[in-house]
């Protein structure tokens, strides 16, 4: 995966260099020649290499239908066409990130679990690849700061997290977790899909709670006031918001999405202006009418 983001962003810089001498016209057409056959050249060659090292995509198991059809709502609500490009996503999604289970068996379940956690938030874009995810580690219950299994309640728990530094490129889940997520589809809490809305968030380069490799410009500010609004109703007990959205903002954004695929018909009655900007931003609109 290293490699190939790599040559993705040399092609990009390729791209960009042919554009900008085609484009801005600084160079006379002479010696613009030479550079644009270059590169040209060097993004064909890149291409090329990517194609090659690109691992194949797998046919979605039959086996895996009555598994995503029993514990994915949000599956089992779209049209037959899009089922189908829904299971063609996950399987992309498997032949790109890794997931390794820690002292325990992957089994399909997970999988299954994990692969429509990642294509749940994106669905609405046409093509996404989350470049910022090479492994994912599963353990089997709650772990520590330290990676440690904890199971007393009176501890601090956690249920996912997506790696930083020495970590980075990494997401733990607890399976315990992930199932829980799927087990109660309106409780508005899926660890999943939160620990994967960190990632789309951290695509822009920082985590802050302002995704704007999806969120339009327009929206930046409305989005924050927001925040602040809701964040403060949180903390004065005058609102349906997980408390744990209240920590920050990086966290209120991953809290509200976790409500907004769970219950989106609750969250647009009940925070009309929170569903808009998320509807926008996901590009989807999965509310149904009354």
């Amino acid at each position: 995966m290293v490699i190939l983001r790599l040559l993705l962003s040399l092609s990009t810089f390729f791209g960009i260099v042919l554009w900008t001498v085609i484009a801005e016209q600084r160079l006379s057409l002479y010696y613009m020649s030479p550079i644009i056959i270059i590169a040209l050249v060097g993004i064909a060659l890149i291409l090329l290499v990517i194609r090659l090292f690109k691992k194949d995509v797998d046919a979605f198991p039959d086996s895996w239908e009555a598994i995503l059809s029993s514990h994915v709502h949000y599956y089992r609500d779209l049209s037959p066409e899009n089922q189908l490009k829904f299971k063609s996503r996950m399987m992309l999604f498997l032949s790109e990130v890794s997931i390794e289970g820690i002292e325990i068996e992957i089994e399909d379940l997970d999988k299954v679990l994990i692969a429509a956690s990642a294509i749940i938030p994106v669905f609405g874009f046409s093509e996404w690849h989350y470049n910022n995810l090479d492994y994912i580690l599963l353990y089997p219950e709650y772990f520590g700061t330290d990676y440690e299994y904890i199971e007393d309640q009176s501890k601090t728990r956690i249920a996912g997290m997506v790696g930083t530094g020495h970590m980075s490129n990494r997401m733990i889940l607890s399976r315990h977790a992930l199932r829980l997520g799927f087990s109660d589809q309106e409780d508005r809490y899926n660890t999943a899909i939160h620990e994967f809305v960190h990632l789309i968030d951290m695509l822009d380069g920082e985590a802050d709670g302002i995704p704007t490799i999806i969120m339009e410009h327009q929206y930046t500010i409305p989005w924050l006031d927001l925040i602040h609004k809701k964040i403060d109703e949180i903390y004065e007990g005058q609102s349906d918001i997980r408390p744990y959205g209240a920590t920050n903002q990086t966290e209120f954004l991953s809290v509200v999405s976790e409500y907004f695929f769970e219950r989106p018909e609750m969250l647009k009655e009940t925070h009309p202006e929170l569903y808009k900007i998320l509807s926008k931003s996901f590009k989807q609109n999965i509310a149904r009418p009354n």
